[in-house]
């Protein structure tokens, strides 16, 4: 493991964010940023920041690191918990079901290929 970042609370689903996330796992980082900033998704620009956050990770981490060399050795999308997002709806008979909003938390762990 060279570098890893998260973001936690992410105010999208974890299915859309998986399917971003699932386009850029095992890929180099500069291959994946370059198709995170041509995807037309709504999770492709939270995933390209993240990917960056990771880059810059490693160059801090460990100085001499190969930055051609990185790729995205794990990438997965949890469910995050919606305690702050709570919506109603009304239904029949005066009840009411809640609406939930989805949250996520992403993580990336960049691995260097030698």
């Amino acid at each position: 493991m060279v570098s890893k970042a998260m973001a936690r609370f992410t105010r999208i689903s974890p299915r859309k964010a998986r399917m971003v996330i699932n386009l850029v796992r095992g890929k180099q980082a500069g291959e994946a940023l370059q198709l995170l900033e041509f995807t037309r998704k709504a999770a492709a620009p939270i995933v390209k920041k993240l990917v960056e956050s990771a880059v810059a990770n490693a160059r801090v981490s460990s100085p001499g690191v190969n930055l051609d060399a990185l790729f995205i050795e794990t990438a997965y999308v949890d469910k995050a918990p919606n305690k702050n997002l709570r919506r109603w709806r009304p239904r029949a008979m005066g009840r009411a079901t809640r609406i939930q909003k989805g949250s996520s938390h992403i993580t990336i762990i960049l691995g260097e290929r030698s």
